[in-house]
Formats: structure tokens, C-alpha cells, sequence
């Protein structure tokens, strides 16, 4: 098996889309529209799971296949729409680590449940 990085996977998602003349449609808007929806269709399927059902649903094994599809969707439309727009995915999520470990020291932070937003 081959090693996987973001770079690689952009790369492969972009040859895909190509080779099906698909590109024409991946515009940030549409690439935003698609992620949105599949973001949701992940949370259907969480929808009226208790805490503990929700905590134990890669145990299923007819559930676990599905939210395993899902992540992967939510990642392909998040990678592609990274692409469309020149952003770095990684070093996006390494800022906002940092500015939220600036904004929100572990001093005074803990336990707070306003302040479990990463936005």
C-alpha cells in the first residue's frame, strides 16, 4: 500500500474529476454546496442516537461502513474545495490550532462548554 498524504489524494480526486470531465462543475460554490450535503448526510445518520448509541456506532457493523463513506465524502469535497481555492489544509488547521491555543488557555478554559467552538 502506498503512503497517503493530502497532496496526493488532491491529486488523484482532481485526475478523477478531470477524466470525466467533471472540473467544469467543481467551482468553490458548487465544491461548498456538495460538502455541506454530505456533512449532513453524515449527521443523518447520527440523528436520534443517544450519546451512548452515537459513541458505539463504528461497532455496527452495518453502521460503521457508513460513516466511513461518509468521512470519506466529507473529506474528497473538503480536499477539492481546498484545491479550488489554493488552500493549504493543513497549515489552515495548523493556524487556527494556534490561534485557538492563544485564545483559549488551558487556565480558565477547561470544562467550559461555550467555549467548545473552534470558530
Amino acid at each position: 500500500m502506498t503512503e497517503l498524504d493530502v497532496r496526493t489524494l488532491q491529486r488523484r480526486l482532481a485526475a478523477f474529476a478531470d477524466a470525466r470531465d467533471w472540473g467544469q462543475y467543481h467551482t468553490p460554490k458548487n465544491l461548498a454546496s456538495a460538502l455541506s450535503v454530505e456533512a449532513a448526510e453524515l449527521l443523518e445518520i447520527f440523528q436520534w442516537l443517544t450519546p451512548e448509541q452515537s459513541a458505539r456506532v463504528m461497532a455496527d457493523p452495518e453502521t460503521a461502513p457508513r460513516v466511513a463513506d461518509e468521512v470519506a465524502d466529507v473529506l474528497a469535497y473538503l480536499l477539492q474545495f481546498c484545491e479550488a481555492l489554493g488552500i493549504d489544509a493543513l497549515a489552515a488547521l495548523a493556524a487556527k490550532i494556534e490561534r485557538n491555543e492563544s485564545r483559549f488557555p488551558v487556565p480558565g478554559s477547561t470544562g467550559d462548554e461555550d467555549r467548545h467552538s473552534s470558530e
